[in-house]
C-alpha cells in the first residue's frame, strides 16, 4: 500500500490527546494511549468505520467539511490544521487562521534593528502598523503614513513621491484583491475599499480588472522631496505568529558604476522631514531597508546624492 500520511497523521493526533483533554468520560481498560476511534468520530460527527477507513489509508479524500471536523476534534492548532489540508489535497477555510493587527515588542525590536534601512510592518489591507525611524522618514511627504492604498490613492502627495505612479497602483489594487481572496468578510477590506471606490475612479477601474498579486519582491521608485530620485527593492516576509502581517524591508543596491573619479560614502540621518544623505566624494550609494506587518519586505537600490 502506499504511504498514509495522512492517516499516520490522525493516529498520532489522536493518541496523544486523552479522554480529560475533550471532557468526556474514561471507561473500560484502554490498550492504547490517547483516544478511541469511535471516540474521535462522535467528537467529529462522523461514522466511525469512515474514520477508521481514513485512518488506514482505505479512504484518502475526505471532504474539507469532514476535515474542519476533524481538526477541531483533535483540537489542532493552525499549523496543524493546515498542514491536515494539505496531507489530504484541500485548502483550509478562514475559521482556523489566526489573524491579528498586534505588533509585538519582539517585533517591534527587530524593525528597531535597521537603522540604516527603513523598515515596516503591514497587514493585509495594507495598514501599517509599525515602523521604524527611517520608514517613518521615507513616508514623512504623506499627510498621514497610516494605509498604502489610501497614500496612493487619496493623498495628494501620492503621484509626486511614487515617480511611477500607474505600476504602483496596479500593484497595490491586485495586493488588496488577493486580500479580498483570503479574507472576503473582513469589515476593514470593505470599508476601504468603498471609500477607495467612492472617492477615486482610478481606484474603481483597477479593482473592476481583478487582477491579483502578492506582495513578495519587487522595485518601487520614489521621488523624495528631501532625498530625491530612489529606486528601491524590496523584500516581504510573513509574520509567523500573526499570519495576517507582513513585514517589508528594503536595501538600496549598488548602482551601476558612474564615470566618476571617486566613491561616495553615504550616512542617512532620520530627520522630521526625511532622511538626510551626506556624502564624501563623488556618486553614492544609499541603503534603505523596511518591514512590513504580517510580512517581512526588503528593499534595495542605488541612488545619488
Amino acid at each position: 500500500m502506499a504511504d498514509n500520511h495522512l492517516g499516520e497523521f490522525l493516529r498520532v493526533r489522536r493518541a496523544a490527546l486523552r479522554p480529560e483533554d475533550v471532557d468526556m468520560a474514561s471507561y473500560g481498560v484502554r490498550r492504547v494511549a490517547g483516544l478511541r476511534r469511535e471516540e474521535v468520530a462522535v467528537l467529529a460527527g462522523v461514522n466511525v468505520d469512515y474514520y477508521t477507513r481514513l485512518e488506514q489509508g482505505r479512504e484518502r479524500y475526505p471532504s474539507a467539511q469532514v476535515l474542519n471536523a476533524l481538526g477541531r476534534a483533535l483540537q489542532l492548532a493552525p499549523d496543524a490544521y493546515a498542514h491536515l489540508h494539505r496531507l489530504a489535497g484541500t485548502t483550509p477555510d478562514n475559521q482556523f487562521t489566526h489573524t491579528t493587527d498586534r505588533v509585538t515588542p519582539a517585533l517591534r525590536q527587530l524593525l528597531d534593528g535597521y537603522p540604516g534601512a527603513p523598515a515596516f510592518v503591514i497587514n493585509r489591507t495594507l495598514d501599517i502598523l509599525a515602523t521604524n525611524a527611517l520608514a517613518e522618514a521615507l513616508h514623512s511627504p504623506f499627510e498621514r503614513a497610516d494605509n498604502l492604498a489610501r497614500m496612493v490613492f487619496l493623498d495628494p502627495a501620492g503621484r509626486q513621491v511614487y515617480s511611477r505612479w500607474n505600476s504602483t497602483a496596479r500593484a497595490t489594487v491586485a495586493h488588496l484583491r488577493q486580500a479580498a481572496g483570503l479574507d472576503p468578510d473582513n469589515p476593514r477590506l470593505r470599508e476601504l475599499v468603498h471609500t477607495l471606490t467612492e472617492r477615486s475612479t482610478d481606484f474603481t477601474h483597477l479593482w473592476a480588472t481583478h487582477a491579483v498579486r502578492g506582495k513578495t519582491q519587487d522595485a518601487k521608485h520614489f521621488l523624495h522631496p528631501a532625498v530625491g530620485a530612489l529606486t528601491l527593492t524590496y523584500q516581504t516576509f510573513d509574520v509567523r505568529d500573526a499570519p495576517a502581517n507582513n513585514s517589508s524591508s528594503t536595501r538600496l543596491n549598488p548602482p551601476a558604476p558612474a564615470p566618476r573619479p571617486s566613491a561616495c560614502s553615504v550616512r542617512c540621518t532620520p530627520l522630521r522631514t526625511g532622511p538626510r544623505c551626506s556624502c564624501g566624494g563623488g556618486g553614492g550609494v544609499m541603503a534603505w531597508t523596511a518591514l512590513c506587518g504580517g510580512s517581512a519586505v526588503g528593499w534595495g537600490q542605488g541612488a545619488s546624492c
